[in-house]
């Protein structure tokens, strides 16, 4: 017997702010013959498990799992007289749960791409994009009419039926350039440029292709937002944006049409570190600082053979959920196929959403805080291609991972929001490699410096603008107490530095008299007034190995220090730094980067954590009340997951500096459940935490 959707909820009642108290997430993506085989009472158990107060749940698209009425709109061949789709809804919103209908639109079957061929993606020879994973199906052309008039019918109808908050589409931002005719006449018509060939950052045809792409799907998103809101006004359009920097998008129109964001990083690939998951709330962070985020989690591996209805182990989903949580993002899990072959994820799931639940109401309205930054580089990712910007993003990771281990907590500010008021919330920030920047970005890091703060730069930052042109000289040279004497020259073997008289940030190196340098090195002359704790060595042989010494006294600045004048710091160092240190993993370009960000920092840190082991942390706060997350990395499998079991670490020693006006806290741990000492240590508040085995949240509230 067909299932009745329930249409008769009064869409007035449901609350605008819908999404504020959606805050767990289950999202559940059928195959096409589930709805012969799936048992809907186990996945309603599994809400109620695991507390999820929201669904997101495939409706339609390639496949709809329900009777759908639109022409060539494929409706699973397995539905029969059923409604899978209308049946989980009912039955979440039985359970008081938020739902969102899940549209897949990348994909279409053979009969509706012969009725519609201009719906098709279309490769440079001119023939149709057959599915790189299953042949006989094609690809959409996600900037043509599909997207815009197909899609949009399929939106409508769902929203029309079904008693649901939202829309999510997955995959709907396309696969490549579509080298359409229509595509072709648009794009030509618009910017005077051929649809550029391959992806190059260097390329003006792919800079205006990226532009270009950038402003439909950003309409496209407008456009579908309006068409929810005009059946369900409290409902949202929320596209799957996949990453966490929003640099695909006009970011005035994500502040208006999506108040609740994913990001789409569902586990660790290759070799990758658990505070990734943590990172994507940084990122986002970045951009909408005060804006609810999700962070989608597959039980199942994410590796690039995708084995997508299998199981990670329970460590390392709680893992990803744990850091994801640390950093800002509420949980969300997905499972592929409704049948469960294997339940071992289930368990793990409810674990780290239950103590979701109950941390939850202990953060509720608090705000991430920091004192240092780093410098998200938007303007320079966004030339590169999606499935390439990993290669862009490493001196940045570098950087990144080099802090976690210094346990040195910190932020991200997107370089697309760099307002006074959002720089000055930070002593202190960080340009891994920021290449391209426009002459009002450096404009306003400049500023900052002037007001006090203080900075710590790399490699090629500031040497172009924002749309890749090279400058002559750095945009931030007058910041860096440096100017460009040579450009970029790389990569290079068995290149030094050398350390030059004392200095904080050439500390920690006893018995060396040089270090290992970098791969891709500039040249730079500094200013007088500037120091320079390391000099590089001038290249030598690697082979023969008879020949491998150096022929010349070290020379030219490989690290810039000074005084602002400004009651700041910076330092600038010329080469990859990040880089090489995320793909060698060298000790001491770690503790470069610490020193170089601890000396231009110049005092004591806020918060300070010391013991054994590597943790990701994260700081939240509130009038009288201050919480620590200590997310525990410590493992043999750190960068090469999955996960085998949690290695509890031992005592960690939080330091934290008193308020003005407050003498004395109260700490608890959230975990464990239990109250801790605090000792008050000069003008410092000490919590010992006895020990760390998955993660650890301290609790302090602050008294006069």
């Amino acid at each position: 017997m067909l299932h009745r959707p329930n249409t008769s909820t009064d869409t007035a009642s449901r609350s605008h702010e819908w999404y504020k108290s959606a805050t767990r997430w289950t999202q559940l993506t059928f195959a096409e013959d589930d709805p012969e085989k799936y048992d809907p009472e186990f996945w309603i158990d599994v809400f109620r498990r695991t507390k999820s107060n929201a669904l997101c749940l495939s409706a339609g698209g390639y496949i709809a799992y329900y009777p759908s009425e639109i022409p060539l709109h494929y409706v699973s061949k397995f539905i029969g007289s059923t409604d899978p789709f209308g049946t989980i809804v009912e039955g979440a919103r039985k359970l008081g749960m938020h739902v969102m209908a899940r549209v897949d639109p990348h994909a279409i079957h053979a009969d509706a791409a012969q009725a519609h061929p201009e719906w098709v993606a279309i490769n440079k020879d001119g023939s149709p994009r057959e599915h790189w994973a299953f042949p006989g199906i094609y690809v959409t052309d996600a900037l043509g009419s599909y997207n815009r008039d197909f899609t949009t019918d399929v939106i409508r109808e769902i929203v029309s039926k079904y008693d649901i908050d939202a829309v999510f589409a997955n995959r709907w931002q396309g696969h490549g350039v579509s080298y359409s005719e229509d595509n072709q006449r648009r794009f030509k018509d618009e910017t005077g440029f051929d649809l550029p060939l391959k992806p190059d950052a260097s390329d003006p045809a792919w800079q205006a292709w990226a532009a270009w792409r950038r402003r439909i799907l950003t309409e496209l998103v407008v456009y579908w937002d309006e068409t929810v809101k005009g059946i369900r006004p409290h409902a949202s359009f929320i596209p799957n944006m996949s990453g966490s920097s929003l640099m695909e998008f006009d970011l005035s129109l994500i502040q208006k049409h999506c108040p609740i964001l994913f990001v789409d990083h569902q586990a660790r690939q290759g070799v990758e570190v658990g505070w990734s998951a943590g990172r994507n709330g940084k990122r986002i962070r970045a951009t909408f600082r005060d804006r609810p985020v999700g962070l989608i989690t597959s039980i199942g591996p994410e590796e690039e053979y995708r084995w997508k209805d299998s199981v990670q182990s329970g460590e390392e989903i709680k893992l990803w959920i744990h850091d994801g949580m640390a950093q800002g993002l509420f949980p969300w899990f997905t499972k592929f196929n409704a049948c469960v072959p294997d339940d071992r994820w289930v368990q793990p799931v409810v674990e780290a959403f239950n103590l979701h639940a109950d941390i939850e109401p202990h953060i509720d309205g608090m705000q991430p805080t920091a004192e240092i930054a780093i410098i998200d580089p938007s303007t320079t990712l966004r030339h590169w291609a999606p499935e390439e910007r990993h290669i862009a993003e490493q001196n940045d990771l570098g950087f990144y991972h080099a802090l976690v281990e210094a346990r040195i907590p910190f932020e991200f500010v997107s370089d697309q929001v760099m307002t006074a008021e959002t720089l000055d919330r930070f002593k202190l920030i960080i340009l891994a490699n920021a290449a391209y920047l426009s002459d009002e970005q450096c404009s306003a890091i400049e500023a900052y410096v002037q007001r006090g703060g203080s900075v710590v730069a790399a490699y090629e930052t500031s040497l172009y603008d924002q749309v890749g042109k090279p400058r002559t000289d750095f945009g931030l040279a007058n910041v860096f107490g440096a100017h460009l004497t040579s450009s970029t020259r790389g990569p290079v073997k068995n290149t030094y530095i050398a350390l030059s008289g004392p200095h904080p940030i050439n500390i920690g190196y006893d018995g060396a008299a040089r270090i290992i340098g970098g791969t891709h090195l500039l040249a730079v002359n500094a200013e007088k007034a500037a120091d320079t704790p390391f000099l590089y060595v001038p290249d030598f042989p690697d082979l023969p190995m008879e020949e491998v010494y150096p022929r010349q006294e070290p020379t030219g600045a490989a690290v810039v220090a000074r005084d602002t004048g400004y009651g700041g710091r910076v330092v600038y160092i010329p080469f990859n730094l990040g880089e090489v240190y995320w793909k060698v993993l060298a000790p001491d370009h770690g503790r470069l980067i610490a020193n170089a960000v601890n000396w231009a920092f110049g005092e004591d840190h806020r918060v300070r954590i010391d013991g054994k082991g590597i943790i990701d942390i994260a700081i939240y706060e509130k009038d009288d009340a201050l919480v620590v997350f200590l997310v525990n990395l410590t493992n043999p499998m750190m960068m090469k997951g999955p996960l085998r079991e949690a290695y509890p670490i031992g005592v960690q020693t939080l330091s934290v500096a008193l308020p003005k006006g407050k003498r004395s806290a109260v700490a608890k741990m959230l975990v464990k459940g239990q109250e801790c000492t605090c000792r008050i240590v000069g003008d410092r508040v000490e919590v010992e935490v006895p020990s760390v085995e998955a993660m650890e949240t301290v609790h302090l509230t602050w008294h006069s």
